[in-house]
């Protein structure tokens, strides 16, 4: 069950942010008509980087998308010589050859930060704008002030179908405040309000943290700051129990609204998801429509998600404590309820993403960090099969 800031069907109530004297309304949730239920298998699976490939110590934070000509892309940090978020990196992307992830071209790495022992690359997130048939990434750098100081986001786009791609460019509009896109995938509007807009969020820095949205209403030539959700208390390191947004993946639903379910860093109330909705195109996220879902445990994790084919499928390691045991949950009523679970790996799990092709295709795909004593071990690939005769 979903814990609401209210009274809910089952009977459980949270007082989640009571203390700031916030009085609740209840928020609608709309149930989807499905003739077909899920029932998943895994039909296809390609280890696409190793630790250790490359002369690489550990490749990390998994990005998956589809792309405008029906392709596959990848991305990951490659962290030359540590497993650690801060250090050098390149950030390094395969591209399918096919529709299905059967094939892979070879890693090509896109944007290389130097042998220095600083603070590099952080991922990110990837964007599509199918109306323009453009692919953005999105990432920073110095987010951790790391023998540097000043933070900036940037961004690296593609107008080939993710073939070629160009240098990196810094973003104005966010300033030098840390954000940290992601990671998973941004998205382009489809539906009103504000259809065609391109949004992207993530969070800010460990005491100034809290969710926060990147939008672009011109295909992504400028971008400024939209809705957030702050981190409390704020401007002051956060402890065990605070309230602390963090890595976070939205979505939009059929009826325009974008869903984004986050990280609860720092298990404020419950080891589980924060999860929260925005019916203005990510303007605002006002705290009525915020709660955490208690279904969803988790060991203080990044998450995929994906809504596909009318229904929300979520990724992230089953653990309140540790980072293993890779579940995937799916609701056909955008995350009220959840109907089942599908195990996808039982030992070490990271930071998994997920993607679908726009349209019928009865697959959603998945990239997580898998291994059998450390997550680190491998970036791996999943076809998964939803239903089935498929």
């Amino acid at each position: 069950m979903r814990a609401s800031l209210r009274q809910t069907a089952y009977g459980t109530v949270v007082p989640l942010l009571l203390f700031l004297g916030v009085v609740p309304a209840s928020a609608s949730f709309e149930t989807s008509n499905l003739s077909l239920k899920v029932n998943p298998y895994i039909s296809a699976e390609k280890v696409l980087w190793r630790e250790g490939d490359a002369s690489v110590k550990s490749y990390r934070i998994p990005l998956l998308s589809y792309t405008p000509k029906g392709h596959l892309l990848a991305v990951a940090e490659a962290r030359k010589y540590s497993t650690s978020d801060a250090g050098p990196k390149f950030l390094v992307v395969r591209r399918s050859l096919d529709k299905f992830g059967d094939q892979w071209a070879p890693q090509q790495v896109v944007v290389d930060d130097g042998y220095l022992i600083f603070d590099g690359i952080n991922l990110g997130a990837v964007i599509v704008d199918d109306e323009k048939g453009v692919i953005f990434i999105m990432y920073s750098i110095c987010n951790h002030h790391d023998q540097c100081n000043v933070t900036s986001t940037m961004l690296v786009k593609s107008y080939d179908d993710g073939v070629s791609w160009t240098k990196g460019e810094k973003l104005l509009g966010p300033g030098t405040w840390m954000f940290s896109p992601g990671p998973g995938f941004g998205i382009q509007k489809k539906y009103a309000p504000n259809k065609g807009r391109l949004i992207v969020c993530g969070h800010g820095s460990l005491d100034k943290d809290g969710l926060y949205c990147l939008l672009s209403d011109d295909h992504g030539a400028t971008w400024r700051w939209g809705g957030s959700v702050i981190g409390l208390p704020f401007g002051l390191v956060k402890q065990i129990g605070d309230f602390l947004p963090d890595e976070c993946q939205l979505v939009e639903l059929m009826d325009g609204s974008i869903l984004v379910n986050i990280r609860n860093q720092y298990s404020y109330h419950c080891h589980c998801r924060m999860v929260t909705r925005s019916y203005d195109g990510a303007e605002t996220f006002p705290m009525e429509h915020l709660y955490l879902d208690e279904t969803l445990i988790e060991p203080a994790c990044a998450a995929g998600m994906v809504y596909h084919k009318n229904v929300l499928f979520f990724s992230n390691p089953k653990s309140t404590t540790e980072r293993v045991d890779l579940n995937l949950r799916w609701s056909y009523d955008n995350g009220t309820t959840w109907a089942d679970e599908f195990q996808i790996w039982n030992k070490a799990s990271g930071y998994s993403t997920m993607t679908a092709h726009p349209g019928s295709m009865p697959y959603i795909f998945i990239l997580f960090e898998k291994g059998i004593l450390s997550y680190f071990e491998s970036l791996t690939f999943l076809r998964v099969s939803l239903f089935e005769d498929v």
